[in-house]
């Protein structure tokens, strides 16, 4: 059977202890069979919002809405009747803002290494579904990658073909009224070939990687955005001035902001008229992040908010795909250049709508 992250951590930790279950992104405690929390981990630590020291005074069922489930678990793997028993659950956090519990699918678990003791695995379900959602959206981008990348090569020969041609019309044909046909054939030529070289992009620029203060992005998207919009537009700073700088491509990663800035700003054409339109840019360190099945101790985290409308609901699970705009005459391509360009960080960007506040989140991993 395959092991389960926490119950192969537990398996693998050492006589020093159980440091090894600090380095999951899922949160992990270590019970006595009658309750008794023994040891807590520290993302169990961070989603409670209590040390660690806090969480061993206490039987670790408090902390659940319905604790009689996992103290039924618990007793039921310790008198062997089950190895791994999982339900569902809601989990406690103190503090301020965190009224509501938290679901979270438990995993109970024996061990052996552990002396007997029983071994308690909570995932967020929110945190499993992004996960999967994160790992359904990568695998779309590839593929649509790929189909862009073909689909516009084979465009391309062909056009050089009809421009060339046309212009070899036009200098046979005896009246300036069929010669301005063929102008429009090469202009039109010309439209596809600037398209298809916008496609093509950011597959043929060096990926130049140097140290990137994402603040100076920021500050720059902002300026940027504020000329092109000097009435009716606010955006606002929320910035976390700790993150530290990390090896990027500095100008693709503002050209991804400045897309996903601008997409905003069109959506708030109405509101910049009336003059209430407000962006904001946040950023945050984020812990434990979990990227494409590979976890990073820390990462950014880029919020770009806005006021607007909020994205089409036909629209929402394919706006990052090429050619999909929510606007007469958008090309549909600044979302999909955002995308590649995060994803080239192996980053992600994901999108959250209601009427009146969009967010678009980018995640960029630290060192």
């Amino acid at each position: 059977m395959k092991l389960l992250g926490a119950a192969a951590a537990a398996r693998r930790a050492d006589s020093k202890g159980l440091e090894a279950l600090d380095l999951l992104a899922t949160m992990v405690a270590v019970v006595e069979p009658q309750g008794d929390c023994l040891f807590a981990n520290a993302q169990l630590e961070s989603v409670i919002g209590v040390s660690r020291r806090t969480l061993t005074k206490r039987p670790l069922h408090e902390w659940l809405r319905e604790p009689a489930a996992l103290l039924e678990a618990v007793d039921a793997v310790a008198r062997n009747e089950f190895s791994t028993r999982r339900f569902e659950g809601a989990l406690r956090r103190a503090g301020v803002g965190h009224a509501e519990p938290l679901p979270v699918h438990i995993i109970v678990s024996q061990t052996e290494r552990i002396g007997g003791r029983i071994l308690v695995e909570m995932i967020e379900i929110e945190q499993q579904t992004r996960q999967d959602r994160e790992e359904r959206v990568m695998g779309q981008a590839e593929v649509t990658k790929e189909l862009v990348r073909n689909l516009a090569h084979e465009i391309k020969n062909p056009l050089g073909g009809i421009r060339g041609a046309a212009q070899l019309l036009a200098l046979d044909l005896p009246t300036p009224e069929l010669i301005e046909y063929t102008q429009v054939i090469i202009h039109e030529a010309d439209r596809l070939q600037t398209l298809v070289d916008r496609l093509l992009a950011p597959h043929r620029k060096p990926h130049v990687v140097g140290d990137v203060n994402i603040h100076e992005v920021c500050e720059r998207v902002r300026s940027l955005a504020l000329v092109e919009h000097s009435r009716g537009l606010r955006v606002q700073r929320d910035y976390d001035a700790s993150i530290p700088e990390f090896r990027g491509d500095r100008e693709q990663l503002i050209q991804a902001v400045l897309n996903v800035v601008q997409n905003a700003a069109q959506a708030l054409a109405e509101r910049i008229e009336q003059g209430d339109a407000t962006i904001t840019l946040r950023t945050r360190i984020a812990r434990q992040v979990t990227i494409g099945k590979q976890r990073y101790r820390l990462a950014l985290e880029l919020h770009i908010q806005d006021n607007g409308p909020g994205v089409p609901e036909h629209l929402r699970d394919r706006i990052f795909y090429p050619l999909v705009s929510g606007r007469d005459g958008g090309s549909g391509l600044g979302l999909t250049l955002a995308q590649t360009f995060v994803q080239q960080h192996q980053g992600t960007i994901e999108c959250d709508s209601e009427p009146g506040r969009t967010v678009f989140k980018i995640v960029i991993p630290l060192p």
